[in-house]
């Protein structure tokens, strides 16, 4: 067990300060933190990458499991053994070698612990569903010290809270998740400019009523920076981007997509057939740290009026750089999995997200626009998705979590609160209050 001042993480927000931060590299590190800090009374958080940082801790411990980043592949059973530190990356790189992939998010360098843990909606998500439906087992050091094997039939109702409820009852060391038989897929971005935004829209709209469950996609609007590392052709604009992932074969991939090209003229046209290490250039999102703050709302539909006042308020006239996300969802994200957690299904077909990078001068005008647009939505939403909830220095309030869980998922989320951490160690998140 070390102790350093290294409080890097991907989310420069809000950070934390703790008055001790644990570099864990073994199990045995964890264990040896929590049972100091809960017998001293003192708050516990946990931190691997920093991508979805809320709360921040003022005293306390800080574990960091970032130097635990072993991955295992077991390809006859298609299951990875991921300690709480690594990255997506290092697991689609590790199952490439066997044919095999995981339900990874859009960005390689996000952790895979913390993504599932809050439910983890990616790149196959209408195919396979969540990435928390399909864990096999969950390696913790609850508030008491100690460490569990968690799965369906150990621990049950533990192993059904953990998926889906964040870091609200423990540290998880290492997960056990089901691989998938893919070794390729379809896909890439079709950018367009800003002058095209509502016949891309309705054609997205359109077009996704009878997408394949093979197919996920989403639609974003954003200004590209006017920075060499930005392709000319979309350089300083104000762009639509439509991102496709289908594991279908690319020329049913081209079939599909002829409704969005018949649009008009796209600035880049990527899509291609690519190796399944390829997939994170499906959204090239960067790598550089910084702040920023977000949120969604689950809708059942995507409404035409409402769609013109929030893109709006959130377009190349708002005060405040907005990336937003129309992503679509239904199929098996939609469906209960085999073994039910703490992801909330309801008849949501789209996910909306608004994100803005910020600094501390211009904070309430992120938030006015932000506000702004989710109020527009709501007549429309049927909930949140906690992992698009980006709030550092604040949790979600009790009414945002029961978006995220419905009002039963919650109810009992707070009853097993009460039993694994009545004195909410693990208080530094979108916290479930006990």
């Amino acid at each position: 067990m070390t102790q350093t001042n290294d409080l890097a993480g991907f989310q420069l927000a809000a950070p934390h300060h703790p008055a001790l931060l644990v570099n864990a590299t073994t199990t045995d590190d964890v264990v040896t933190a929590v049972r100091t800090a809960t017998e001293r009374g003192l708050p516990v958080a946990v931190q691997a990458t920093g991508h979805g940082r809320s709360v921040a801790l003022d005293g306390g411990v800080l574990i960091t499991t970032s130097r635990m980043a072993d991955v295992r592949i077991d390809a006859e059973a298609r299951v990875a053994r991921v300690e709480a530190g690594a990255r997506w990356g290092d697991v689609v790189a590790s199952a490439a070698k066997f044919g095999l992939a995981p339900l990874n998010g859009s960005a390689p360098t996000v952790g895979v612990v913390g993504y599932t843990l809050g439910g983890g909606l990616g790149l196959l998500a209408r195919q396979y569903g969540y990435a928390a439906d399909h864990v096999r087992a969950i390696e913790i050091v609850t508030a008491d010290g100690v460490l569990r094997r968690v799965t369906a039939t150990e621990d049950a109702d533990l192993f059904w809270a953990l998926r889906g409820a964040g870091a609200n009852f423990g540290v998880v060391t290492a997960i056990e998740i089901d691989l998938v038989p893919l070794d390729r897929l379809y896909g890439g971005t079709l950018f367009f400019d800003v002058d095209q935004l509502p016949a891309v829209v309705a054609a997205y709209r359109d077009w996704t009523r009878t997408a394949p469950e093979e197919l996920t996609s989403s639609l974003i609007t954003l200004p590209m920076p006017d920075i060499p590392q930005i392709p000319e052709p979309i350089r300083g604009r104000f762009v639509v981007r439509v991102h496709i992932a289908y594991t279908g074969d690319a020329a049913t991939g081209e079939r599909l997509v002829e409704p969005l090209r018949a649009v008009g003229p796209r600035l880049i046209d990527s899509l291609r057939d690519m190796p399944y290490t390829d997939s994170h250039t499906i959204y090239a999102e960067p790598a550089v740290p910084h702040a920023y703050v977000g949120d969604n709302l689950r809708l059942r539909e995507l409404d035409p009026a409402m769609l013109n006042e929030v893109l709006a308020i959130s377009g190349a006239e708002s005060p405040v750089m907005c990336v937003v996300d129309i992503r679509h969802i239904g199929g098996a994200a939609s469906r209960a999995p085999e073994v039910p957690n703490a992801v909330h299904r309801d008849d949501s077909a789209y996910l909306l997200r608004i994100l803005s990078p910020f600094s501390p001068e211009d904070v309430d005008q992120v938030a006015d626009v932000h506000q702004r647009f989710l109020a527009a939505a709501r007549p429309w939403a049927t909930g949140r998705a906690l992992n698009f909830v980006y709030r550092p220095g604040a949790s979600a309030t009790e009414a945002e979590l029961r978006e995220i869980h419905g009002d039963a998922g919650y109810d009992r989320l707070r009853a097993l609160k009460a039993v694994y951490d009545p004195a909410n160690t693990f208080r530094a998140n979108h916290n479930i209050v006990p």
